[in-house]
């Protein structure tokens, strides 16, 4: 497979050409590396959250928006579809890469991640890239400044002038697009988790609404969580049958039922100290080859209208 940073600088490459009509900005750091506000200090939208989940998934992915209803309001549904999930989902669009430097707090999704490769999903997947090249989604309320770009760069072996840097904010209209965009991500990273191989999913399409924007971080971790957990739909194509299908979905964990905002605050608003076991879709299908189908979970429209503050 092509380099997924290649793909990657493609699409960053064709937001920079349509940064106005986007309403993303572009900075260049003293070190040269470029910074991309999808969402802190500008507003972007839909069409810019849409271009930022292309980027997270390295071109590997088809996104586009539906208009479906919650509780009879009308609302945007983002829907996401790959026949290379393991790249795609877990080797790039996964925000596995913690930034906690100095007083900047962030979480890192995209290729760059596979330059490094140390995650647990790259062994799984089996998946490596090598280029000159690296960008790397970061989702935070601050602009990486030079310290951070500098370590992102070394980190990922590139030259600071060869990093980009997306960036947006949780309460963003492009946070909530491109979150709305990773349920069929949760679902295989939740399989894996189980000890189902990722390498035997062969396709994954997901759906879920997107949160109406908070400027108030704790309220939008909670809202676009809530998108996920009781809104998210997914269908997955796999090679094998399991016995682990029936605890894929949200609705398998004890927290169910739970807004996330009450999550989040339960783990002192650390990412990292909540359970992986949460972070799943409401209501999965998954197709075995030549085999069953299993539906499992269910999604709860009445929390995601509470979440979502419908009146």
């Amino acid at each position: 497979m092509e380099s997924i940073n290649r793909s990657a600088i493609e699409l960053v490459d064709e937001a920079l050409d349509f940064a106005d009509e986007l309403g993303i900005a572009a900075t260049e750091l003293d070190c040269g590396a470029t910074v991309i506000d999808f969402g802190v200090g500008v507003d972007g939208g839909i069409e810019a959250g849409l271009m930022l989940a292309d980027i997270q998934t390295a071109g590997l992915a088809t996104t586009y928006t539906q208009m479906e209803r919650i509780n009879g309001a009308p609302i945007p549904y983002i829907e996401l579809t790959t026949d290379h999930p393991g790249v795609a989902l877990l080797c790039s669009q996964k925000a596995g890469w913690e930034l906690d430097l100095d007083d900047f707090d962030g979480l890192g999704s995209g290729p760059a991640r596979a330059l490094v490769g140390k995650e647990t999903d790259f062994e799984r997947v089996g998946y490596y890239d090598e280029f000159d090249f690296a960008v790397l989604a970061v989702e935070s309320i601050d602009l990486p400044n030079d310290r951070i770009a500098e370590y992102v760069a070394e980190t990922a072996g590139v030259e600071p002038s060869s990093l980009f840097l997306p960036t947006y904010a949780a309460g963003s209209m492009a946070g909530s697009v491109s979150m709305a965009a990773r349920a069929a991500e949760l679902a295989v990273f939740r399989l894996a988790e189980l000890g189902y191989p990722p390498t035997e999913v062969l396709s994954a399409t997901g759906r879920a609404p997107v949160a109406p924007v908070s400027y108030n971080e704790s309220v939008a971790m909670g809202r676009t969580n809530d998108a996920l957990a009781y809104g998210g739909e997914v269908y997955l194509q796999v090679r094998e049958e399991s016995t682990v299908f029936e605890d894929v979905p949200s609705s398998a964990r004890e927290e169910y039922g739970v807004p996330f905002e009450q999550i989040f605050e339960d783990a002192g608003w650390d990412f990292y100290e909540v359970p992986e076991s949460v972070f799943a879709p409401a209501k999965a299908t998954i197709d075995v080859v030549d085999g069953d189908t299993y539906v499992v979970g269910e999604t709860d429209e009445e929390l995601l209208a509470d979440s979502f503050g419908l009146q």
